[in-house]
């Protein structure tokens, strides 16, 4: 496939102008936007899938890139040049991203079909999404900072009407404020970071970052007293923090599912808080080069565990999931602090599609369970039960789904979080500082176990708690928009997917070695500064020329560069790691089978021994209460008050009032001097000339007798003069 204009334009573009489209008609018919929306994330899934399979499974080498641009504006004058070029960067990683968000953006389309059927907006709900996907396809597709920002903010946009979508809920409008203000605290940092890189190396594409990290352009520049690398780095982290729910932002998240539950499911799975983990991890050598990977596995790590002990306590069914997605990302992140930038990668992909199942498993019931006495549906866990019976799809989906993210082997899950585990436990064999890290991991990995088969068992098995609901639930049947969708993504859960091997870690093989039994470690590489030394982008009008022949062709290597001794106990490590692994997950399903379905002990056991902790658990860590009741409410606002009060008791009071006391002293005095001085003066001169006016009046009466007698009195005067002059 030659990659111009032409064949990569589409991919956007289609569910862009669907959304153009979708704007002009969705007043005249709600069911010509929903098909135009779903119609043309489709077909950019199709063409998704044929780069996908050129760059993955194609003629392109492992390290083989594609760059191309177009200039967007030029305001260069004779002395100075400055131009803006947009483009796009095309390597494996974005080959499998854009798969990724196509494919179950496309399968949430199809849902929401099912979905939103009686809601009298569901026109505008699909042009929302159309713009949200566009926007995240344009984020896996910048080869810059700058247009990422673009995007990035374009998805905030959309994040905020989609959570809001219910404009008549009011706790809807506080989530979607909530939500785009919170976000809004990490992208101030990110915008931060990219002017600190443009201004030091002129660009912030991710070739020349790269370029200019390798060649040590930044050393020696400082910014706050700090190197410029890790001042820019951190800032761009937190760009991170805020749009994937990491701690202390991760505020945000659990609100966001007052939105519909197709959009739930694009915001934790396909679009907004991926972009974080993606940025993350196409900013890496800038993370390590500044040495902020420990402060980056920290965050994941104290994220992991922390939200999957708040989800021990959630009883609303989107909550939970809602928090296991914070969770999850935490271990994303983690897996990027600790160096496993191929296991986040992979389990960014992974929980994409298990959550999505997950998320839209939870629509399937929500939309079945409908309260005839309220006339609401219902999420909350403590009113369902025995739910298999009469949804048995949305079941087994969620099972497949559960499995995934709890760690059982075979499934994707365990394969990428275990190596995420696993690079953890080696960074804690190698230094004590990662210690800490590795223990919240494993504990988080435990937690997740129990609180996921916690929601099963409390859905599906027992009794029904509220048998009127029960009643009135309607047997599940196979159906294109609402069950296909599922019964698709839950078999993308599967580990063989991933990996030729079941455990991830090559201790249990399924393809051959010699066919690239690991194609995603072999294919998928974190990026390298001396691969793009030679680098040429080139404008779009033209064909790629690069000689891919020359690159090195993807193979997989079990030791990936180590030697034979650090491999060894690299691979020791790892294989600790997949066993503690296996425990632990079983260990929490177990755990979660005797409280909630044997019921061997009870959840009051735990409530009474620690009563103020469970408080603290359904109370967030109190840090809703910290951010609103103390920073806002008392120290930002009463900093209100304080600059109010400057500006109005003191500014207004003495310099505004004061100085118009000023003006008013000047005014008298400039009066009094007016009266007195300018006034006299004025007066006196007229005086004078009135006087003058007087003496010539008298002087020029017009009368001629006058005139005579005047002339004869001057000559006489001259004659008198002339005679007598001379004595």
């Amino acid at each position: 496939m030659d990659y111009t204009i032409t064949s990569i334009a589409p991919i956007i573009l289609l569910p862009f102008f669907a959304f153009v489209i979708g704007a002009f008609v969705v007043s005249k018919s709600q069911k010509l936007a929903v098909g135009i929306s779903t119609a043309a994330i489709i077909g950019s899934f199709l063409f998704s899938l044929r780069v996908f399979f050129d760059f993955v499974f194609g003629k392109y080498a492992t390290n083989y890139y594609i760059h191309k641009y177009f200039t967007w504006f030029d305001i260069s004058s004779e002395t100075q040049e400055f131009v803006v070029n947009m483009g796009i960067y095309f390597d494996n990683m974005s080959a499998v991203m854009m798969l990724m968000v196509t494919g179950v953006g496309s399968l949430i389309h199809v849902f929401s079909i099912f979905y939103m059927k009686e809601d009298k907006r569901v026109g505008h709900f699909f042009v929302y999404m159309s713009l949200f996907i566009s926007a995240m396809i344009g984020l896996v597709l910048s080869d810059n900072l700058f247009s990422l920002f673009v995007f990035w903010e374009i998805m905030g946009f959309c994040s905020y009407s989609l959570i809001g979508f219910y404009v008549k809920a009011e706790g809807a409008g506080v989530a979607s404020l909530k939500a785009f203000m919170t976000t809004r605290m990490g992208d101030v940092f990110f915008l931060l970071g990219i002017l600190s890189i443009w201004t030091t190396i002129g660009s912030v594409t991710y070739v020349d970052i790269y370029k200019a990290i390798h060649l040590g352009e930044f050393n020696g520049i400082t910014a706050l007293g700090m190197p410029l690398v890790t001042f820019a780095g951190l800032a761009i982290f937190m760009g991170t923090v805020g749009k994937s729910a990491q701690f202390p932002l991760q505020v945000w998240l659990p609100d966001a599912m007052w939105g519909p539950t197709p959009c739930s499911a694009l915001i934790h799975a396909a679009t907004m808080v991926s972009a974080g983990v993606y940025l993350s991890l196409r900013i890496y050598p800038l993370l390590d080069a500044g040495g902020l990977t420990t402060i980056v596995a920290y965050v994941g790590a104290i994220t992991a565990f922390g939200a999957a002990t708040m989800a021990l306590v959630q009883t609303d069914i989107k909550a939970v999931m809602a928090y296991s997605t914070i969770s999850q990302l935490g271990y994303m992140v983690l897996g990027i602090g600790v160096g496993a930038w191929n296991a986040a990668f992979m389990h960014l992909i992974a929980h994409a599609i298990f959550k999505a199942a997950l998320f839209l498993s939870c629509g399937s019931i929500i939309h079945e369970l409908h309260d005839h006495h309220t006339h609401s549906h219902v999420q909350e866990m403590t009113r369902m039960g025995g739910l298999r019976k009469k949804m048995p799809i949305t079941f087994m989906v969620m099972l497949f789904c559960t499995f995934a993210i709890s760690g059982v082997p075979f499934f994707s899950g365990f394969v990428s979080k275990d190596r995420i585990l696993g690079d953890a436990l080696l960074r804690a064999t190698e230094s004590g500082t990662f210690i800490p890290v590795a223990i919240l991991g494993f504990s988080a990995a435990f937690l997740t176990a129990f609180y996921m088969f916690r929601m099963m068992f409390l859905t599906f098995f027992g009794e029904p708690k509220d048998k009127d609901l029960y009643h009135h639930t309607h047997q599940e049947h196979l159906s294109i928009t609402r069950n296909v969708p599922l019964i698709i993504l839950a078999t993308f859960t599967l580990g063989i997917f991933f990996s030729g091997s079941l455990t991830g870690q090559g201790f249990v093989k399924v393809f051959p070695k010699d066919h690239g039994y690991e194609w995603f470690q072999t294919l998928i590489e974190k990026p390298d500064g001396k691969n793009y030394l030679e680098h040429k982008k080139q404008l779009f009008a033209f064909e790629d020329v690069k000689p891919e022949l020359e690159l090195r062709h993807g193979h997989y290597d079990p030791n990936h560069g180590m030697d034979e001794h650090q491999a060894h106990h690299s691979h020791a490590v790892h294989g600790w790691g997949a066993i503690m692994s296996i425990i632990i997950a079983f260990s929490g399903i177990f755990l979660s089978y005797s409280v909630y379905y044997k019921k061997r002990f009870s959840p009051d056991f735990f409530v009474n021994r620690v009563p103020g902790y469970y408080k603290a658990l359904r109370n967030k860590y109190y840090f809703d209460y910290f951010y609103i009741d103390i920073l806002i409410q008392k120290v930002l606002f009463g900093l209100n008050n304080l600059i109010a009060f400057f500006d109005m008791g003191i500014y207004d009071r003495y310099v505004v009032d004061g100085w118009e006391k000023v003006n008013k002293v000047c005014f008298k005095i400039a009066k009094r001097f007016d009266d007195s001085v300018i006034d006299l003066g004025v007066d006196f001169t007229g005086f004078t000339v009135k006087g003058g006016s007087s003496l010539l009046k008298v002087v020029q009466s017009g009368k001629v007798q006058l005139y005579f007698i005047i002339a004869i009195v001057v000559v006489a005067g001259y004659i008198a003069t002339l005679l007598y002059g001379g004595i």
